[in-house]
């Protein structure tokens, strides 16, 4: 990776977008899947995250986005969720590593999200199934994962790092 820019989203919306369709058990996974899984969610975190230490400001904060996926098990999407258990333990190095200069650093776990990211599996069955496992019996919206990411980014969420914050409406309790 070459010298970054200031940084946006877009970066993640591109990311998300290209692993969602890709959901394989471990017999039906090819290795060419398995590295794309990790070429993106790992390998690519870790380098952007590298790129921009040097620009993030003391008492700057880091938020990782991880999966509830990591918490329980679903065979059909395993390579998904270790690369999100990675950025997990990447979390906890990094929060550990960056105290000192007063950066937080947490992981955000989303669980099913009504995003156009999900559009294509998403349909009324799949909601009501959704929301028949989660504890507030509904499917998350996107406002419910950015009122979580504003907490952390508040002053109110200055004292929580290295932390894994599950938004998931209570999903599979």
């Amino acid at each position: 990776m070459g010298a970054i820019q200031p940084l946006n989203l877009q970066f993640w919306r591109i990311q998300l977008r290209h692993l969602s369709a890709a959901i394989h058990s471990i017999e039906e996974t090819s290795e060419e899947q398995f590295d794309r899984h990790f070429a993106v969610n790992v390998k690519a975190t870790y380098f952007l995250t590298k790129e921009a230490l040097s620009r993030l400001n003391d008492g700057g904060l880091i938020v990782n986005v991880s999966s509830s996926g990591t918490r329980f098990s679903d065979p059909s999407h395993f390579a998904y969720y270790m690369t999100k258990g990675a950025i997990n333990n990447l979390t906890l190095t990094l929060a550990q590593q960056l105290g000192k200069r007063g950066i937080t650093v947490n992981s955000l776990a989303p669980g099913v999200t009504d995003t156009r990211i999900n559009a294509a599996w998403l349909n009324d069955d799949a909601k009501r199934y959704i929301s028949g496992q989660t504890a507030l019996g509904r499917v998350g919206m996107p406002e419910d994962i950015a009122r979580v990411a504003a907490f952390l980014a508040s002053d109110d969420g200055r004292w929580v790092t290295g932390q894994f914050i599950e938004a998931s409406g209570g999903l599979r309790l």
